[in-house]
């Protein structure tokens, strides 16, 4: 029995998502935004790239540079330079080697080993959901984003700027001197014109723009390092709730069903197994990650659209969009009546290829493909059916350890854990917590900007669920949930009361009242309108 064709078995399209849905790592997904944030969309090739470069290369550019690094000890200039300059592979055991630098500066992207430092689409996906923000800020938040990581550098030239070390920490500083060091060794210039797609779910990339503009007004007050670990924070919770949402809203949209309904996810805060919280939190992540099999089928039909769509171009029945690339509702249009003659003929096409691939010769189809068949579907919905039930298991692993890794699964920023013999489950990481409270805690004021103000713990959970979706003290309406019982009322409880203690293991809640309107959150650090200190 032969594979399928590249054709049928072709799945990703970036009109639903640009990620090549692997396990990914987030220092590389930020370094890979680096460069479309300096060159407007596009990649870069990047020349004279560094490859297999040791630790101690790096530590002996600096050590080398008088000018800039006076002073320093060897064997200290070292261990700095691999704790926090750089981003490693097999950190600190045996096939440990360079990645790249750490994403603190903009031009930390010119010397990544790309075959170690891969963001895998997500920097793609990330760059064209602010940029195609319904709202029209993306573009302003896209140079707000450029002018943070490239602090100290003009915009023209690449050069460092006379103020460069202003205001600039000291990890920032030496990546920006190490640059300037190497510059006559390592370039880069502008890849082939960029291509992007409007988000299918617009909502989501609204509340992107919205937390980085929140986020970035806190850039004089935050350590630069910090800041930075918040927006890696940040991005990958985004991404992961975008693609959590569209495992939902796209079988919907293929289905006809304009319909958006509320997104919940359970979160177990104590992140304690076994326990009752627990025990809820793994009813959620299943209920969610058991949305891959139709999310994939739902995949593989706009591709195919996307396939139809290019046939009926070459033949004069269809003309390109003004973008030249057609975007998913677009596509789901030859789903109607009208172009049901040319889908039957499409998949009449290639349905015997891929029946032939998947009969052994002298032999029966198999009884799955053959039930498929003997429904009487018609032959688009046939194809779609017989190449889903054989890429799904592949799919589902890779979108498996792809949502994990976006997830932060066991990790700081964590939305999910799993033990070694164990579930799922949703579950409130101390640091996702800080990030989303710092953003909770400023309001908008009548000037049009923002500042910080206390809020109470019962507002902060409403903006939770409001806002993204989380559920701490209630259960979702739905996604696997009913109306709470007596059990999940003191399971609620017992998941708020946690939610307490967490607040106050981060300094943000320092009560000691239980009365439920006295319990407030107060900022840790305070803005006023104009974005400074008080």
């Amino acid at each position: 029995m032969m594979g399928l064709h590249r054709d049928d078995r072709e799945f990703r399209h970036p009109g639903v998502s640009f990620l090549d849905y692997k396990q990914l790592d987030m220092d590389r997904v930020l370094t890979g935004l680096l460069p479309r944030l300096w060159w407007r969309g596009s990649s870069s090739v990047v020349i004279g790239s560094p490859n297999d470069v040791p630790v101690g290369e790096y530590a002996a550019t600096i050590l080398e540079s008088t000018a800039w690094f006076q002073g320093f000890d060897p064997e200290i200039t070292h261990r700095w330079v691999e704790t926090c300059l750089l981003d490693l592979i097999n950190r600190g055991r045996q096939g440990q080697a360079v990645a790249g630098l750490r994403p603190l500066h903009g031009f930390a992207y010119r010397y990544r080993v790309a075959k170690r430092s891969r963001p895998y689409g997500a920097d793609e996906q990330l760059y064209w959901m602010i940029y195609h923000e319904p709202g029209g800020r993306g573009p302003r938040i896209l140079d707000s984003l450029k002018q943070f990581f490239f602090a100290g550098i003009d915009a023209h030239t690449g050069s460092p700027t006379p103020t460069a070390g202003d205001g600039v920490d000291v990890e920032t500083q030496a990546l920006i001197n190490l640059s300037q060091v190497i510059h006559r060794k390592v370039t880069d210039r502008e890849a082939k014109a960029a291509q992007g797609y409007p988000p299918l779910d617009p909502d989501s990339a609204r509340l992107l723009v919205d937390d980085v503009i929140r986020l970035l007004y806190h850039q004089e007050l935050i350590p630069r390092s910090v800041l930075v670990d918040h927006l890696k924070i940040l991005f990958a919770f985004h991404l992961a709730r975008y693609h959590l949402r569209l495992m939902r809203l796209l079988p919907l949209r293929i289905a006809g069903e304009a319909a958006d309904p509320p997104c919940g996810f359970f979160l177990d805060v104590a992140g304690v197994p076994g326990t009752s919280p627990a025990v809820l939190a793994e009813r959620s992540a299943r209920h969610w990650y058991a949305r891959m099999s139709e999310f994939i089928q739902a995949t593989f039909t706009v591709k195919k659209l996307d396939d139809l769509a290019s046939h009926l171009v070459k033949i004069g029945k269809l003309h390109r969009p003004p973008t030249g690339v057609f975007a998913v509702p677009e596509l789901l249009r030859l789903l109607g009546p009208s172009y049901r003659v040319d889908r039957d003929r499409f998949a009449e096409s290639r349905l015997p290829r891929v029946l032939e691939a998947l009969q052994e010769p002298g032999q029966d189809l198999d009884p799955a493909t053959a039930d498929l068949l003997d429904l009487g579907l018609d032959p688009f919905t046939t194809y779609i059916e017989i190449i889903a039930s054989c890429r799904v298991a592949f799919h589902r692993k890779y979108l498996t350890g792809c949502l994990d890794a976006l997830l932060l699964k066991n990790r700081p920023g964590a939305m999910i854990a799993q033990p070694r013999r164990g579930e799922r489950r949703f579950v409130l990481d101390s640091r996702l917590l800080e990030v989303l409270l710092q953003l909770a805690l400023l309001r908008p004021d009548d000037a049009g900007g923002l500042h910080t103000e206390a809020i109470r713990v019962d507002e902060f959970l409403a903006v939770l669920r409001e806002r993204y979706g989380l559920y701490i003290d209630q259960l979702p309406p739905g996604d696997g949930f009913s109306v709470a019982n007596l059990a999940d009322q003191s399971t609620l409880r017992a998941n708020r009361a946690a939610f307490v203690a967490k607040l106050r293991q981060i300094g943000f809640y320092n009560d000691l009242s239980d009365a439920y309107l006295t319990q407030t959150i107060t900022p840790r650090y305070r803005l006023t309108s104009a974005g400074t200190s008080r």
